[in-house]
């Protein structure tokens, strides 16, 4: 068989090939010739390393065998380590970047959480791989941003902000964000940035050359710039449809009333770790854009005044996920799932205690909800199959539920689901004690429309493994 395959052909059975572990050693262990075959048709590759002089050299051998690669991700597997100097610690991070620059031109989608590079590297990059469209990348202050405009095909960046002290003297010459003449419009339509602070100058220029920007996401940021930044914010959300912000508690509010006044097009927004009630209930009652998507972690800010007002001004939502939702009682959900009847797919109510401390609300909004396609009923400890069931029996069209770390559920709640949720494609019952290897063999038996299923292996016996094999159930312990 070796023999009768010729290289082109192999090279096209290894791209369909599942990118796991198992996968990649089978195929490896086969030859010298399968290994090298496997190597030049991999596209995607993944590394994590310690970092040592010797990574340098071991680096670039090992991209030398990967020829095809349009994604990369390199990442530091020991964030305890120091160096001596600022200096030194980036030139060590820039050699490895200028080791992927020269080993992989042909890259669309890059991930470099080694450590924080300089500017003149970045330029070195866009140079040597014109294709990149993905970019995630760490700077040190003081921060820079003009180089994106040296990379033409960029649509997605991702910028960490590291806390490393000291300026970098050899950018004297690419000072041009802080030069108010000197725009450039880019094309990014996905933007992430992490641990901006008040003083970081520059911000302003990226806000204002991102004017078809769709998605945003904020993460542990202080601002979102210097003073100026907040006017320059407004000329690039008039368009976004996107919206994340964790962790940004001093931000939040501003960031949502400029929103609420400039922006009609944003869809989805996720709010984690922060904000004011009062600002957060402001933007769902004045907020003029037809939101599809809310996603909340909001442990102490939200109520149901925010329930209530999402009843009454949002009423096409389609996906509702609340976490850790401890303000909140049984009253204000029901109001939800009412108004919200004809449009929500998706509900996720994760370690929300109100679900074990009512009972009955979960089979209203069973009764309500009746067009949901996901279900996430994930870390509610102590719901109990009674409460479970009474709202499985009204969702017949589910086709994804998870119940990660529901520890109380048991063989019942698989059998109800198996009875009841013909159209199940996907289900997550890992970290669930109370259900054992029989029950996941005869819900794997008896679920015709299963094709992924997140479960401990010692729960799949050898005919549920064979089953799951036969009906092309992907099983994963993850």
């Amino acid at each position: 068989m070796d023999t009768v395959l010729c290289d082109e052909l192999l090279q096209e059975i290894f791209r369909r090939l599942p990118s796991t572990p198992s996968s990649s050693l089978s195929v490896s262990l086969v030859s010298k010739r399968w290994l090298n075959l496997y190597r030049s048709s991999k596209t995607s590759l993944s590394l994590r390393f310690l970092p040592h002089a010797s990574v340098i050299v071991s680096l670039s051998s090992l991209l030398s065998y990967y020829p095809s690669l349009s994604s990369l991700s390199l990442v530091l597997s020991d964030a305890t380590t120091t160096y001596t100097s600022k200096n030194s610690s980036t030139a060590f991070y820039d050699h490895l970047l200028l080791v992927v620059s020269s080993s992989c031109s042909n890259l669309h989608h890059l991930r470099f959480l080694a450590g924080p590079v300089s500017v003149s590297s970045l330029l070195s990059l866009s140079k040597a791989c014109s294709h990149l469209t993905s970019i995630t990348v760490s700077l040190s202050r003081p921060l820079y941003f003009n180089w994106v405009v040296s990379f033409s095909c960029l649509k997605e960046l991702c910028l960490y902000v590291c806390s490393t002290d000291g300026v970098d003297d050899e950018v004297g010459g690419i000072r041009l964000c802080l030069n108010e003449e000197l725009d450039a419009e880019f094309g990014l339509e996905s933007l992430c940035l992490s641990g901006i602070q008040a003083d970081d100058k520059g911000v302003g220029w990226l806000w204002r050359n991102c004017k078809r920007l769709k998605k945003l996401q904020l993460k542990s940021c202080e601002s979102i710039g210097d003073g100026e930044s907040f006017s320059s914010f407004i000329l690039c959300v008039e368009g976004l449809q996107e919206l994340e912000l964790r962790k940004c508690r001093s931000v939040v509010d501003g960031v949502l009333l400029r929103l609420a006044e400039n922006c009609a097009s944003l869809n989805s927004l996720l709010v984690y770790d922060g904000g004011s009630r009062e600002g957060l209930l402001e933007f769902i009652s004045t907020c003029r854009c037809n939101l599809q998507k809310l996603d909340l972690r909001l442990p102490l800010d939200l109520k149901n005044d925010h329930l209530l007002a999402v009843a009454m001004n949002l009423r096409g939502l389609s996906t509702l996920r609340l976490q850790s939702c401890c303000l909140v009682t049984g009253e204000g959900l029901k109001t939800l799932g009412t108004a919200l009847h004809s449009s929500l797919e998706e509900l996720a109510l994760i370690n929300c205690d109100v679900v074990e401390r009512e009972p009955g609300l979960l089979a209203t909004l069973g009764q309500n909800l009746r067009m949901l396609r996901k279900l996430d009923l994930s870390y509610n400890e102590t719901l109990l199959d009674k409460e479970f069931i009474s709202m499985l029996v009204s969702c017949h069209h589910l086709t994804e539920l998870k119940l990660r770390g529901c520890r109380r559920l048991t063989a019942t709640a698989l059998v109800s689901i198996s009875k009841t949720c013909k159209r199940l494609e996907s289900v997550d019952i890992m970290n669930c004690p109370g259900i054992e290897a029989q029950a996941v063999e005869f819900f794997v038996l008896n679920c015709p429309q299963l094709r992924q299923m997140q479960i401990e292996e010692s729960k799949l016996s050898v005919i549920s493994r064979t089953w799951a094999l036969h009906k092309v159930i992907e099983v994963t312990s993850g």
